[in-house]
């Protein structure tokens, strides 16, 4: 079930009427059976692989927790082993059967396991790791083992964040699922708020960016110079708004019931450094391959060769985590480069700054690392966006050829309104780009628009509120549109 449909739109008020009025012991179960009908709404079968992944981690965490020594290992291998095997299965085997095919058929062996024709379930990567989670946390003795299969099974398919995140940690979620939560105004209408929100950056601004965005990189070849950055452009801030779209929508919603789940975006455009954007964006998962990847291979605790390799590597499995294409491998290893060859340079980078003067206009650098940062960033999104490998080479190739072909400025904006959307729907996407950004320029410096609004006389907090869910009901553009981790 969509955020953006009608279905959600009976959907959630139904089961939040129903979670106040039921007596609190009875609310756990209704939640559950309302994440499953969530997520049947897509495929309904496949909610049994997803019962299998709670059933072999809700009794991996009991004998994890019973055990000791190499038995205790033994089982936590087994749960890591058998979760991601399911996952290996829908989401990587067709790629490495594809690529072992590739390989044999260069070195002429014989090689004949077919392809497998099953369908990627929706969210499969983000509650299999919300799953390993669990399990590793009762390994490190940092959880207690659940032993209510219902709160645990609700655990993993809490609906709000059941197929695009966030990915909760079990200390900051399963506690809250015995809590009672009360019916209380200000924490409901701030849940609301923080909806309206997201679907604002998703049918306003990422669903408009879309129309152009898929006309340029369907077509790459069609096009060059302006066109492909203005694409990738529009791509980056469809990307963001679509994906913090659904982090605001799936955060508020729970916020409505009472449940806190974690920041995922944290104004990830206005980062000054790679290493900033990626404590940014997608907090959830960052922080998952920090904890659980990262720290585990030793971190920065080993000789510097290891650290930068451990960077570099962690980053290569993230973008694999992403899609079983060479772009989103090639995509995680580019932004692992970025890392380590910033470490590489960075006294460098330091002496000229010291010796071009920028250290005493720090506003003018700042803004010259925030220019580099999201030019880096939209660099690497060509690969996560291209649909194949041979079209990320041509888009970069090509990105500024071309501008000898334009006469004058009247032919390119011409040309730029003839790429999906028309010249008004062009100058509301950027708009709504601008309006957006300037909210992120008060909440950086005043904190959170909610906080600062309920300050204010309520004539201007419901001008506010009006305005808000005008321009998402006539500028939204409505159809359905997935959002783009579902993929994932």
């Amino acid at each position: 079930m969509l955020f953006n449909s009608i279905e959600f739109l009976i959907f959630f008020p139904i089961v939040t009427f129903l979670y106040f009025i039921l007596p609190h012991k009875f609310r756990w179960f209704m939640l559950l059976a309302a994440s499953c009908i969530f997520y049947m709404a897509f495929i309904p079968a496949y909610i049994l692989i997803l019962a299998l992944t709670i059933v072999v981690d809700y009794f991996a965490g009991i004998y994890i927790e019973k055990s000791e020594g190499e038995r205790k290992r033994l089982f936590l291998i087994l749960s890591i082993v058998s979760t991601t095997a399911i996952l290996f299965i829908f989401k990587y085997f067709n790629f490495f059967n594809a690529n072992m095919a590739s390989l044999a058929r260069l070195l002429h062996w014989n090689y004949s396991i077919e392809s497998l024709s099953i369908i990627l379930p929706i969210g499969l990567s983000f509650h299999t790791f919300q799953s390993l989670s669990y399990v590793i946390e009762v390994y490190r003795g940092h959880q207690k083992a659940e032993r209510n299969f219902g709160i645990y099974s609700l655990y993993v398919m809490f609906y709000p964040q059941l197929v695009a995140g966030p990915i909760e940690r079990p200390q900051n979620l399963l506690h809250q699922f015995y809590k009672e939560h009360k019916f209380e105004y200000k924490r409901v209408t701030d849940g609301l708020k923080l909806m309206a929100w997201g679907f604002f950056k998703k049918v306003v601004i990422a669903d408009r960016l879309a129309i152009l965005v898929n006309q340029v990189y369907n077509n790459p070849t069609n096009y060059e110079g302006v066109p492909l950055i203005v694409a990738t452009i529009f791509f980056a801030f469809q990307i963001f708004c679509d994906f913090s779209g659904y982090s605001h929508i799936a955060i508020g919603a729970a916020q409505v019931m009472g449940f806190n789940l974690m920041e995922n975006f944290r104004r990830p455009y206005f980062s000054k450094s790679i290493s900033e954007f990626w404590k940014r964006w997608h907090i959830s998962l960052s922080t998952w391959f920090k904890d659980y990847l990262y720290i585990s291979m030793g971190g920065n605790r080993v000789p510097k060769w290891r650290w930068h390799f451990n960077l570099f590597f962690t980053f290569m499995v993230s973008g694999l985590w992403h899609g079983s294409n060479w772009t989103f491998i090639i995509w995680g290893a580019l932004n692992g480069f970025y890392l380590v060859f910033s470490l590489w340079t960075d006294d460098i980078r330091k002496t000229i700054t010291k010796l071009s003067g920028l250290s005493r206009l720090p506003r003018l650098h700042n803004l010259l690392k925030l220019g580099i940062t999201f030019s880096l960033i939209c660099f690497s999104w060509i690969f996560f966006r291209a649909n194949s490998l041979h079209d990320a080479v041509y888009i970069v190739s090509h990105l500024f050829k071309g501008f000898e072909n334009i006469p004058n400025i009247q032919a390119l904006t011409d040309s730029l309104f003839k790429l999906g959307l028309r010249q008004y729907e062009f100058f509301i996407a950027v708009a709504s780009i601008i309006i957006m950004e300037l909210i992120h320029i008060v909440e950086q410096r005043k904190g959170s628009v909610r906080a600062i609004l309920s300050e204010k006389p309520a004539w201007f907090r419901w001008t506010a509120y009006y305005l808000l869910v005008t321009s998402i009901l006539v500028f939204g553009v409505f159809g359905n549109q997935e959002f783009i981790y579902f993929q994932f």
